[in-house]
């Protein structure tokens, strides 16, 4: 049963909005940073009260009196820091970000203080060992087996003197993750580059002009303004005739966060993450060893699907053997291109590279990417993914009206076919100010069996950056996104359609809980292969202007086009994997000074790349994913998962054969069922032999990416 643990909050707090959306949905625009102190320090209350209760000698090791009540009180506290966290992500202020990291070091000591709790671990022991476990279903089982191994990672059979120790690395590796985040969000928010004579902007389409004369005018300036964030500064890489301002650019961009960023940050040293990476690694590595294992690689391993720290680097660097032909093909045709039809005789420079790039492209295939683009506006691509989503799982989706954190954002509703709702999902499309770049997939609420035997339903949050609808001639256009920006979209959605289609009712293990690092990636990469198949493209195009779908000849291009330097795509992807599984596997972190992360990833690069490295490059400084991401020692996993994802689409294919459709239903379900549904509740090889009824195979994967 459930036992209350203190009183109810006090009147003025039940008016906060991080307490007063209780188990439904926070009303975001009314949150202020104000009210997240008083919130967050109600909630560790309760959250203690209820471990204190746990591990209460009167409290039995069963799930209804043990489990239900610490989850109840830690999923509170947990989902009003998630909404903390994600706007803290896409609605960055000041005072925010201050109320922000002012509660961060309580929450991450609350949580770390929880994996260390030597009585809860015993009491979660007893409960594995008692007559009782033998009566959960399969789902609760795994979540107390998950539950023992994450004690046993938080520290709980550490000796009491090394707890304080492991605490304090908890605390800090929380706050350089942050920092290393807020520092690469201030350099990109912080960089704007005008122009003022139009002579310079030669070669950029007209909605990159069009979004630059919007900013500008937006920041009171004269003229076109242009940033790092990605859907200004990549048209001016990719298309600019201007080389002088390809190059400022770039090294602006890839200087982020680092000792060599341009003007704007010299001086202000707070944003240089080298010592920060320095320090994260150090603390990983100090982690690793209290609780037994050679390095943080070898601890990361614990929770996945891969075995063995030797098996992973062997995985990579198999792969990289296959790719590096092909990126050596890739770079010799492009060298040779750019010196015969672009006057690059003396050779390509990094800021030419993605300019080359499209020339080969439009002279090979005969189409732009910007040409492409304007046959993809967002809300025909929205119509096209939800037909995707409803023929193959059986849902149906529409519009909702969810409390909103800025007019951008729209939210939907999931049905099952009698109209049932099953779960609903935020969609944040657009780049702004403030907004962390990239594009995520997170847990706003996840599935669970309430005590009462209701069923609380999933809700998530879909993060993209796309260019945002900007005025030409003084009209509205509707925002049209790139190809690429149709993967994202589609990658993002499967992860969210994993979380939201789970039939698990335990929290644990219900959606992307619980599933293996190395795993989760496979729905997102799943999703990717159906903005590749023309009975999906055509009727999910319409051009900007005129109305009419893609043409059938250009989708012939598109489909030629697909691999189009596939090998140099393919040997960064694994470069940044093996930079990644390196540093966290055989990197000395202890006794490195200066720049020993950027010497470490580039003798990686010198001896796997076929590209010059540019000296002053800094990438590293801004690799969000590995130190503020949550994918250290984890990178590697897109490339593991994408050999899962291939092959599992690989059964729509031999479907297709058959019916003439990869939107075959009778396959969705079989994929819905065994992969979608289960969540975490089995290990993910399971899940994958369940559906394909077989181990894996990479060879699905070459062929896709014309490796093979």
């Amino acid at each position: 049963m459930i036992i209350s643990t203190s009183p109810k909050p006090s009147a003025e707090l039940q008016k906060n909005p991080l307490i007063s959306f209780g188990r439904g949905i926070a009303a975001y625009s009314e949150i202020k940073p104000s009210d997240i102190a008083p919130a967050i320090e109600y909630l560790l209350k309760q959250a203690q009260l209820a471990v204190d209760h746990a591990v209460d000698t009167a409290t039995s090791a069963s799930w209804n009196d043990l489990v239900e009540p610490l989850e109840d009180a830690t999923e509170s506290l947990g989902r009003s820091w998630g909404v903390i966290s994600h706007l803290n992500s896409v609605a960055d202020t000041p005072e925010l970000r201050a109320a922000y990291g002012e509660m961060m070091p309580k929450v991450t000591a609350f949580f770390s203080s929880l994996g260390q709790n030597l009585a809860l671990y015993q009491k979660f022991k007893q409960l594995s060992q008692s007559a009782d476990f033998s009566k959960l279903n399969a789902a609760q089982k795994k979540v107390i087996e998950n539950s023992l191994r994450d004690f046993r990672l938080g520290g709980a059979e550490l000796a009491d003197s090394q707890k304080p120790r492991f605490s304090e690395i908890q605390d800090e590796q929380a706050l350089l993750g942050k920092s290393f985040s807020d520092h690469v969000l201030d350099a990109t928010d912080g960089f704007v580059h005008v122009i003022q004579d139009a002579t310079e902007l030669a070669g950029l389409p007209e909605d990159a002009i069009a979004a630059a004369a919007d900013l500008a005018s937006q920041k009171s300036l004269q003229g076109w303004a242009f940033t790092l964030h990605f859907p200004s500064y990549y048209p001016v890489m990719q298309y600019s005739e201007n080389r002088a301002l390809r190059k400022l650019m770039y090294q602006a961009y890839v200087t982020r966060a680092s000792e060599l960023a341009p003007q704007y940050a010299i001086g202000n040293l707070d944003w240089d993450n080298t010592q920060n990476m320095l320090d994260q690694l150090r603390l990983r590595d100090e982690e690793a060893r209290m609780l037994g294992f050679t390095n943080y690689a070898d601890l990361s391993l614990a929770p996945k699907m891969a075995n063995t720290v030797d098996e992973v680097d062997l995985f990579l660097t198999n792969f990289a053997d296959k790719s590096k032909p092909f990126a050596q093909k890739d770079w010799q045709a492009l060298c040779e291109f750019s010196k015969a039809e672009l006057g690059l005789a003396k050779g390509l420079e990094p800021w030419d590279i993605p300019f080359a790039s499209e020339h080969l492209k439009q002279t090979r295939y005969a189409f732009s990417e910007n040409e492409l683009k304007q046959y993809f506006p967002l809300p025909k691509v929205l119509d096209g993914l939800f037909e995707v989503i409803q023929t193959l799982f059986a849902v149906k989706i529409e519009a909702a009206d969810l409390p909103i954190w800025h007019a951008d954002v729209q939210s939907f509703a999931v049905k099952d076919q009698s109209g049932n709702i099953r779960a609903y999902f935020y969609l944040d499309p657009y780049a702004r100010p403030g907004k962390r770049g990239g594009a995520w997939m997170d847990d706003a609420r996840g599935r669970r069996e309430l005590p009462n035997g209701e069923i609380q339903i999933p809700v998530a949050y879909l993060v993209c950056n796309f260019a945002s609808p900007v005025k030409v001639d003084g009209v509205m256009r509707q925002p049209t996104i790139t190809h690429d920006d149709v993967i994202t979209l589609f990658h993002e959605s499967g992860h969210g359609l994993h979380h939201l289609l789970t039939q698990v009712s335990a929290l644990g293990v219900s959606g992307i809980n619980g599933v293996e690092w190395d795993a989760v990636e496979l729905p997102s990469q799943f999703m990717e292969n159906f903005c590749w198949e023309w009975e999906v493209l055509e009727k999910m195009t319409a051009h900007a202007q005129t109305g009419e779908p893609l043409p059938k000849a250009l989708f012939e291009k598109m489909l030629a086009a697909k691999n189009f330097q596939n090998g140099l795509g393919t040997l960064r992807q694994v470069i940044m994997s093996l930079t990644d599984w390196r540093l966290h596997s055989r990197f000395d972190a202890s006794n490195a000074k200066g720049h020993a992360v950027l010497d470490a990833s580039r003798a990686i690069a010198n001896e796997y790349n076929i590209i010059p490295q540019p000296a002053l490059s800094r990438w590293i400084n801004s690799f969000s994913h590995i130190f503020a991401g949550g994918y250290a020692a984890g990178y590697y996993s897109y490339k593991w998962a994408e050999v899962l994802s291939a092959d599992a689409y690989a059964a729509f294919e031999e479907a297709a054969k058959l019916t003439g459709s990869v939107l075959d239903t009778e396959t969705g379900t079989r994929y819905r069922q065994e992969i979608l549904e289960v969540g975490g509740s089995r290990p993910a090889a399971e899940s994958f032999k369940a559906f394909r009824g077989r181990e894996p195979s990479i060879d699905a994967l070459l062929r896709h990416g014309g490796l093979a």
